[in-house]
């Protein structure tokens, strides 16, 4: 598959960059700087806010992932976030490419039917902003009924770590082990994004991995 790819040179995106790329897809990275993520990528130096740049980048792609994540300057992110994934929608609505998988956000998902994890007393305050951004877009990928779309929410915690290839897939609900832990690396997390793009298993929805 051929694979467009914004935010490609953050922590996650670098990993599902290299992950396509190992498993012989094409991926052309785009980011602010242009830089090149794993070995192999197609770099390219575009801004997401410009939605005819990201048309005019889309054609001879299978499918568009994101990789991007809310701004973290000390501002409100949520109008700014929410603007630059409108901005990506209407990009690739500008296209013959329908397929589009979003890197989300953990503070969505449920720790009880009608609760979620960003709303729970002692939710960090730091995270707060970002956890809500996450939301609005999941909110605003619900009314998109005419992409492809699915957008793929973490485990709690997501960091650098090892690729096991070994974890599990749910929905809305916040997954944990045995010991209460939500977590995931970002190499597996990778893993979960690639099989997403290549399965188109979860159409128009979000889905969630974690231990």
């Amino acid at each position: 598959m051929n694979i467009l790819l914004f935010g490609a040179t953050g922590m996650v995106g670098s990993r599902i960059a290299a992950e396509a790329l190992a498993r012989g897809h094409q991926v052309t990275a785009v980011s602010r700087s242009g830089a090149v993520p794993a070995p192999g990528a197609t770099a390219v130096a575009a801004d997401l806010r410009d939605p005819a740049k990201v048309a005019e980048l889309v054609p001879g792609h299978d499918a568009v992932g994101s990789a991007v994540s809310p701004p973290r300057d000390g501002s409100d992110p949520r109008a700014p976030f929410l603007a630059l994934n409108e901005c990506l929608v209407d990009g690739v609505r500008g296209s013959e490419v329908s397929r589009l998988v979003v890197v989300g956000g953990a503070g969505s998902l449920e720790v009880a039917p009608g609760q979620a994890l960003a709303d729970q007393p002692g939710f960090p305050d730091a995270f707060l902003g970002e956890a809500l951004a996450q939301r609005d877009v999941l909110e605003y990928l619900r009314t998109v009924d005419d992409l492809d779309w699915t957008y793929i929410s973490p485990a709690a915690d997501i960091g650098p770590g090892e690729r096991t290839g070994d974890f599990r897939v749910g929905g809305d609900r916040l997954m944990t082990d045995a010991d209460g832990n939500s977590r995931i690396s970002a190499e597996d997390y990778a893993v979960a994004f690639v099989d997403e793009i290549e399965r188109d298993a979860h159409s128009r929805g979000r889905m969630s991995v974690a231990y």
